[in-house]
């Protein structure tokens, strides 16, 4: 964000509460360009993330400043540092702004390339615009477009499952596997996906019954891993704008707005159609950089390790990894996130 140019690599102590009934703890708060890091001040474990664009402010001219991550979040956050202060006020007005005006930016940035996407729409194969479409969309409408996408899908799985506790475990989960760096947002659903799929907009769909095994969470993070590598071999916005079509396309394209009905109808061949192989070797390297075992989500695929087997005899962490994946804590919270 230009608007926080200033604030690069801003770091603060704060008071943080990740539940009502919790006491609140210090942490160390760092300012990134799209998240706000909290982190144990003693062990330097980055604790959760916030999406800058989606923190609220409770209690505006009052101090300490008091945030969360969201409007019916749980968790809240305690400062008193000016500077940071200063930094998530400039975020909060800058997003303001963009709102009051909204699609100015977007339509002067396109109305220059309009003639010449117009000739691509009319005289090249729908691909091409649907690839092209797909290239430079932005990251806040690739956001809009997966929460479209989500909303179809849950004509299918049912609402995501919500239980606060277990969402926030969900959120460290995929804090601690994926890093700070545009993290994925990990969803759970109780019925309809099969195992994990990816959705545009950075979501990642996990089924239940990956968090009911009585292991531990490797295997959820093994398929969180593997669905994070085919999006990024696969763009799941190309299959989304092929079944919305060329017109709606044209239409995203030169005003960034896609209805919700070209979305609709979507989920179903999505969860019919098998996802691309990925090779082992690119795999592994993503279990390795994660830090996260190989043979539970190779033997969560097969039982008998025969189709697997690369993935077990070159698990880069055969001996555990090296930090957990989540608490004993978060895990039974995580194991909650469908109750209540």
């Amino acid at each position: 964000m230009t608007a926080l140019k200033q604030y690069r690599k801003l770091e603060s102590r704060g008071l943080w509460r990740d539940l009502p009934e919790a006491q609140k703890r210090e942490v160390v708060v760092n300012l990134g360009d799209v998240s706000l890091v909290l982190s144990d001040p003693r062990s330097d474990v980055a604790l959760t993330h916030w999406s800058l664009p989606a923190i609220r402010r409770a209690n505006p001219g009052t101090l300490p400043a008091v945030y969360a991550p969201g409007e019916d979040a749980t968790e809240i956050l305690e400062l008193d540092d000016a500077d940071m202060i200063a930094a998530l006020e400039t975020v909060a007005s800058a997003i303001a702004s963009g709102r009051a005006r909204p699609g100015r930016l977007r339509m002067a940035m396109l109305a220059g390339m309009l003639a010449a996407v117009l000739g691509v729409a009319v005289l090249v194969m729908p691909g091409a615009l649907v690839r092209h479409t797909a290239s430079v969309l932005p990251p806040a409408t690739r956001a809009d477009i997966g929460a479209l996408a989500l909303a179809d899908l849950a004509r299918l799985t049912g609402a995501p499952c919500a239980n606060p506790g277990g969402t926030q475990a969900l959120a460290r989960l995929a804090l601690r596997i994926f890093g700070p760096l545009r993290t994925p947002t990990l969803i759970v659903v109780r019925e309809g996906v099969e195992d994990a799929l990816a959705l545009p907009g950075n979501l990642i769909v996990l089924s239940e019954a990956l968090i009911a095994v009585p292991d531990g969470p490797e295997v959820a993070a093994g398929h969180a891993l593997t669905q994070a590598l085919r999006a990024d071999v696969a763009d799941p916005m190309i299959p989304l704008l092929q079944h919305a079509g060329t017109l709606a396309t044209f239409r995203l394209l030169t005003t960034g707005i896609i209805g919700a009905g070209s979305v609709q109808g979507h989920a179903e061949p999505l969860l019919r159609t098998a996802p691309p192989r990925i090779p082992d070797e690119a795999l592994l390297e993503r279990f390795r950089t994660a830090e996260v075992p190989s043979s539970p989500y190779a033997f969560a695929l097969d039982p008998t390790g025969e189709t697997t087997l690369a993935l077990i005899e070159a698990d880069p962490w055969p001996k555990g990894p090296p930090r957990p994946v989540l608490t004993d804590e978060d895990w039974l919270r995580l194991q909650d996130i469908c109750t209540g």
